[in-house]
């Protein structure tokens, strides 16, 4: 049997010693790799299939790793791994101990620079692309891939600002598909919308405004389109910006059809497309679905109930209330700072605003919650999704900061529901109106309660709950990884010595539960889906510090190290927080 092309490919210097007339059968081989090995290890799809004729364009064009190469975000480049030494490894992608999901530095020469959040590639491409003037090498190319979903974010234009004005070997390259994770928005997605193959937008340029060498736009999967024009591009000074039109999915039917589905599908038949069957077992509900189904009630009840989310719609499951409610609820795109400066205008005049942000994202809004939020004691409801270990996206999106870089913000509520049930307790009880911000964190997946749509009760602000009694030792925790820590009770012989307490709120603390713990128990273990270094941990320490108490305390949690990829139980487990781990720590103190 004939080897094929890709077979031949170790690294893109093999690449180029192909015709072109041979790329566009290549272009077809990678394609058919990266659907039948994500059809069954799963993983990002739909974007790096629409790229499949860019990536094979770029390698064969440029003298990449010599040339740099920047993907913003990094869901497109699976093709780019493939094809820069990683083919034979592909399989691990995404699973503890094999390759990442997105470019990293230490991965691969390749991988020029670490992504994950978007529109960062200009920037970074511009410093690289600087350092090249001033070292002298003049020659070397520097090519940014961004999408038009990113291009739009506050970041990428302060990148498009700067180039603008320098004389330096930059390429922008605009990955127009008119979607991110879910469809683009906002004015420059109308503009861009104007600009097709046939014809561009009648209204000036807003990339020559800024001093960009504008072409396209030119047909994405037209591999000798897209060399002619790469190569032309290789010998025009400054910063230029080609304007690529491709299609989320492309060459996978259903992908091209449900680019929102088949951005991340699952498992799905290789050969028809299909998604497996999921299981028909009833199961608990998302946490992202409770928040969603549960603020569409509220903003029934209360005409003053808005939502925010910055580009997530779907995944935070905000999509329910701006399919019910449009004009009350935004997809403000890539634009996490708007967002809660938004919110905070919003809350300003009385209205009782639900910001949802992935916690890994929130990261790029901290000014915002200081000194626009919490600085003015405006009530806005953080609803922080994805919180602690995330599993396989890895280290750009585990949400285990947030404890950490909120507890230290005054004015500031912190609560973290064990179950469904208090999820919604809480939205509902921010939702009749609170007097200072709160942070509401939840991970990704679901929960272990199905009968969780219950009337609405109120929470009480600040007061935690004894889950399990027990004699010499107290487990701290909050959020649903205290559910771990009831689990072990099951394994441990002498768990009538264990108590298990859930504190619910970080901030402000259970000071009479507290004191009431450190009065009892001589030793406290602290269990926490984040980070130990400033988390609920030290919370704790603090508090019995500051009181004079000589308990002995040991934290559990994120170590200061960035985990990995891998699945959540996996990396839980590193991290000493998995069920199983927490049995033999408190094996170890019996």
């Amino acid at each position: 049997m004939a080897t094929s092309l890709l077979d031949r490919i170790e690294f893109p210097e093999d690449l180029r010693k192909l015709s072109p007339k041979e790329l566009p059968k290549l272009a077809q081989e990678l394609r058919k790799f990266i659907i039948d090995i994500v059809a069954t290890k799963e993983g990002h799809l739909g974007a790096s299939l629409g790229v499949v004729e860019l990536t094979v364009a770029l390698h064969y064009v440029f003298n990449t790793p010599d040339d740099i190469l920047v993907w913003d975000v990094g869901h497109q480049a699976y093709g780019h791994k493939v094809l820069t030494g990683r083919r034979k490894e592909f399989h691990t992608n995404r699973r503890l101990g094999g390759i990442s999901g997105f470019p990293k530095r230490d991965e691969s020469i390749y991988d020029a620079f670490g992504v994950g959040h978007s529109s960062t590639a200009i920037s970074a491409t511009l410093g690289m692309a600087i350092a090249s003037q001033i070292n002298g090498n003049t020659s070397r190319q520097h090519i940014a891939v961004v999408g038009d979903a990113s291009i739009a974010s506050g970041m990428a234009f302060e990148g498009l600002n700067h180039a603008g004005v320098t004389n330096t070997n930059l390429l922008v390259i605009l990955n127009d598909n008119a979607i991110g994770i879910d469809p683009s928005v906002g004015a420059l997605k109308e503009y861009l919308t104007k600009a097709t193959l046939q014809k561009t937008p009648a209204q000036d340029n807003v990339f020559e405004a800024l001093n960009f060498d504008y072409s396209g736009p030119v047909d994405g999967h037209n591999i000798t389109e897209l060399l002619d024009e790469l190569e032309r591009l290789k010998h025009v000074p400054g910063p230029k910006l080609l304007h690529v039109i491709t299609k989320k999915g492309k060459g996978l039917r259903q992908a091209e059809e449900d680019q929102i589905k088949y951005h991340a599908p699952g498992k799905f038949n290789k050969d028809t497309g299909d998604l497996l069957p999921k299981t028909s077992v009833m199961q608990p509900p998302k946490f992202q679905d409770v928040f969603g189904i549960t603020l569409v009630e509220l903003a029934e009840q209360n005409p003053k109930v808005m939502g925010i989310t910055p580009a997530m719609p779907t995944g935070s499951s905000l999509k329910y209330m701006m399919d019910r409610f449009p004009n009350r609820a935004f997809d403000v795109g890539i634009a996490e700072q708007h967002a809660v400066t938004l919110a905070a205008g919003l809350a300003s005049q009385g209205m009782r605003v639900f910001c949802n942000v992935y916690s890994t994202f929130l990261q790029r809004a901290y000014d915002q919650v200081i000194h626009d939020v919490c600085l003015q004691k405006l009530p806005v409801i953080f609803c922080l999704d994805r919180a602690g270990i995330v599993g396989e996206d890895g280290a750009t999106h585990h949400g285990i900061f947030d404890l950490a870089f909120l507890r230290c913000i005054p004015n500031l509520i912190i609560f973290a529901p064990r179950n469904e049930t208090e999820l919604r307790n809480m939205l509902y009880t921010a939702s009749l109106g609170l007097d200072l911000p709160i942070a509401i964190r939840y991970p990704r997946g679901r929960g272990r309660v199905l009968d969780w749509k219950q009337p609405f009760e109120k929470i009480s602000i600040g007061r935690g709950e004894k889950l399990k009694e027990g004699s010499s030792i107290a487990i701290l925790s909050v959020g649903t990884i205290v559910n771990n820590a009831l689990d072990a009770m099951d394994c441990i012989e002498k768990d009538n010595e264990i108590a298990v307490y859930d504190l619910r709120f970080v901030k402000p603390l259970d000071e009479e539960l507290l004191q009431t713990i450190l009065k009892i128990h001589q030793t406290i273990i602290t269990i926490e889906d984040g980070v130990t270094t400033g988390g609920f941990g030290s919370a704790i320490i603090e508090f019995a510090t500051l009181h004079n108490y000589k308990n002995t305390i040991h934290l559990l949690g994120v170590p200061d190290v960035f985990p990995e990829h891998g699945t959540v139980n996996e990396l839980q487990d590193a991290c000493g927080i998995s069920t199983n781990k927490i049995v033999s720590f408190v094996n170890s103190l019996i």
